[in-house]
């Protein structure tokens, strides 16, 4: 049986808050903030939200089994310091905090990508350092540890320019997560940390969502939708397709993906009295990007076919 999670209370739905979030408001009280980015089981997580009780913690993290067991152990240990965000980092910082607005950061075991081919799925990238920087207050820190010494050497390669001061050393088990113990385990005993301090400020706006633009047709055939999926920067996939001819309403499912960030929504198509509207279904939680406008456009460029 799935552990159920018992309070949904440290969960944030963030597509439905007002970028950038006041974190004040969100813990009742002014706050520094602290950053796990990717909290895995979420052990050291509730570790540092339980011995320091004056602070505030946000949890990042991408898998919904991850959030679900975090949030049972933060109910378990009855503390109030934690928020639970379930996105990328990348468009957690890009979107949900504003500029020097958090303390501090750290990332335990980040998955290194070891294959050649998969080096672009690596997160902290330069380009991600720069937005990190730009997140961090003056002289905060970012802490990193990994198991994997390519890894670190690449992440090393990747500050120049960021604003961030370097200090790294070998450091012996004392983190107590999952990946950790799974390395030590089976022999290691040395792992690779990078503290970096912020000495520089790297100037990144909050990226601000879309204004999407909705579209009104006058004919649809649904026998003849074919929608075409987009390739390039921004890419569009069409899947499933249903339709109600009693109701006058069409649903086809998006899977829309750019930058650091892909989403799998619905877009409907509704009779009303002046023509078809063609807009994201009521009920789907998105980010309005980009992306979702160009899904929207190719929708209606189908329609005119």
């Amino acid at each position: 049986m799935k552990t159920p999670y018992l309070s949904l209370a440290p969960f944030v739905s963030w597509k439905k808050e007002r970028h950038p979030i006041g974190w004040s408001r969100k813990f009742k009280r002014d706050v520094d903030i602290e950053v796990e980015i990717g909290f895995g089981l979420g052990d050291y997580l509730v570790h540092q939200a339980r011995e320091n009780p004056k602070k505030a913690f946000i949890g990042i993290e991408v898998g919904w089994v991850l959030v679900r067991r975090a949030l049972r152990k933060i109910a378990l240990a009855g503390i109030k310091n934690v928020r639970i965000i379930q996105a990328d980092a990348s468009v957690v910082f890009e979107r949900l905090f504003s500029e020097k607005s958090v303390r501090h950061a750290w990332s335990l075991f980040p998955c290194p990508w070891p294959k050649k081919k998969h080096v672009k799925r690596r997160l902290f990238s330069q380009a991600f350092f720069k937005l990190l920087n730009s997140r961090i207050m003056d002289d905060g820190e970012v802490l990193i540890v990994t198991d994997h010494q390519p890894y670190f050497y690449w992440v090393l390669s990747q500050l120049s320019g960021t604003g961030f001061e370097a200090h790294s050393r070998i450091v012996p088990p004392r983190f107590f997560t999952k990946y950790e113990r799974k390395w030590h385990d089976s022999g290691q005993q040395q792992f690779y940390e990078m503290r970096l301090i912020k000495r520089q400020h790297v100037k990144i706006p909050v990226k601000e969502d879309a204004a999407l633009i909705t579209h009104r047709v006058n004919h649809f055939d649904p026998a003849r939708f074919r929608p075409v999926n987009n390739r390039g920067r921004i890419f569009i996939e069409f899947k499933d397709t249903i339709h109600d001819p009693e109701q006058l309403r069409s649903m086809v499912r998006v899977v829309a993906g750019e930058d650091n960030i892909i989403q799998d929504f619905w877009i409907e198509l509704v009779r009303m009295e002046d023509g078809w509207h063609i807009r994201p279904a009521k009920g789907c939680s998105i980010v309005p990007t980009a992306g979702v406008q160009r899904a929207l456009d190719l929708v209606r460029d189908a329609v005119d076919m």
